[in-house]
């Protein structure tokens, strides 16, 4: 994919969504590449539910990690779009093995390299790490001063075929922060808006559900018309909808939508779902959150995700469970105003990345690590985001709540 040199990115317009080039651009330029990546379906899903915002799945059979992909959007283009390129991205991390990588303890390395503080990097409770644990290290680039900074291999790669590397089993190996564009400073945009969601979305996790609710959005006060329209696709289809804002000390606009069928009783067969987004433009956010809230709920009823468990679907089904999401979203005050959530006017690119390492930098967030896994032979940009200090993902029973975390429980 060609790249836009980086002298020209002041001078260019950010589009909407703030994509380089169409959805339709995007998919003419991989979908030649399907072969090489595995890539044996793309199924438009949406018709599996009655709320209409598109949503895609991609079947890669040999992967070495999750085998579907999914993708979602205001379009069936950008839902596929979405949905390709979250392939693509998880088959480059499966093959990270093109980069510079150094085995050694942190004690070992940090007097020779610049090596992350791992103290700082999510893990579990039950994490193997300790100074002197052998670890197998990845450089990256840290976007604070361009220099190299080398992360754990674990938070970089996505191939979790065994034998596992030298040193897993202390850091989370996840997807977050991976992320792909039509140009590097896109892909970079999009895997730290991911880290940044994470973060707050774990902070939020940590609140009295009575501070939680004082989070609530009034739906009325939103005046977005692509928001409006996917909240009016939920309304028609008998789908009840409650936004968060899960916005943490960052400042960087994150929301939660909640959805559940609006009705109660042993006849509902589909479950409640949530979805999250993040983004400098509040609108964008908003509408991330929606449609990941429709992506998952057709992802529990199309059972084709590889990684849901029978007893997700047992838990969520369960009546009392409907139950209790239905009065939260029925009962719940709506108090805040969307217009209060502070916007942002950036025209470029590269300005919207500035303003996220800005944000950062206002709690104490300097370091930004960035891996870059494009292949020269392909030129997909593909990166994998590392930002130390930034809370990981609380899902896991046994996630070790980092510095950020601790306070807010403290409070």
């Amino acid at each position: 994919m060609e790249r836009v040199r980086s002298a020209d990115w002041d001078n260019i317009e950010t589009r909407q969504w703030r994509r380089l080039v169409s959805a339709e651009e995007t998919l003419a330029r991989v979908k030649p590449l399907f072969p090489l990546f595995g890539i044996t379906r793309v199924a438009n899903v949406t018709g599996l539910d009655t709320i209409g915002i598109p949503v895609v799945m991609v079947n890669r059979p040999n992967s070495r990690a999750l085998a579907v992909s999914q993708g979602k959007g205001t379009t069936l283009a950008a839902a596929k779009a979405s949905a390709v390129m979250e392939s693509i991205e998880s088959w480059h991390a499966e093959r990270a093995t093109h980069l510079s990588l150094r085995i050694g303890s942190y004690e070992d390395l940090r007097y020779s390299l610049p090596v992350v503080d791992p103290t700082r990097l999510p893990c579990h409770m039950d994490s193997a790490y300790t100074p002197y644990h052998q670890l197998l290290w990845a450089e990256g680039t840290n976007l604070r001063d361009g220099n190299s900074l080398w992360i754990p291999y674990e938070m970089v790669h996505t191939n979790y075929t065994l034998p596992l590397p030298t040193g897993h089993g202390c850091f989370q190996a996840t997807s977050n922060g991976l992320a792909s564009g039509n140009h590097w400073i896109e892909a970079v945009i999009h895997g730290l808006c991911e880290v940044i969601e994470r973060d707050a979305r774990t902070l939020w996790n940590l609140l009295p559900e009575e501070a939680q609710e004082e989070t609530r959005i009034d739906l009325e006060t939103i005046a977005d018309p692509t928001c409006r329209a996917l909240i009016a696709r939920f309304a028609k289809a008998g789908v009840a909808v409650g936004v968060w804002d899960q916005t943490a000390d960052t400042g960087v606009p994150t929301f939660m939508a909640r959805i559940v069928q609006d009705c109660e009783g042993p006849g509902v067969t589909v479950r409640p779902a949530a979805g999250y987004g993040t983004h400098l433009v509040p609108e964008i956010a908003l509408s991330r959150a929606l449609t990941e809230a429709a992506q998952s709920r057709l992802t529990f009823i199309s059972g084709a995700r590889d990684d849901m468990r029978r007893e997700e679907y047992d838990h969520y089904l369960a009546e009392e469970q409907q139950a209790e999401w239905l009065k939260r979203l029925r009962l719940g005050a709506t108090i805040g105003n969307f217009n209060d959530v502070g916007g942002w006017q950036g025209q470029s690119l590269r300005g919207d990345l500035e303003e996220l390492r800005r944000r950062l930098a206002t709690v104490g967030i300097e370091d930004i690590a960035v891996v870059d896994l494009t292949r020269a032979e392909i030129g997909l940009p593909v990166v994998r985001v590392v930002v130390p200090g930034l809370e990981g993902i609380d899902s896991a029973g046994n996630y070790c709540l980092g510095a950020r975390a601790r306070h807010v429980a403290s409070l």
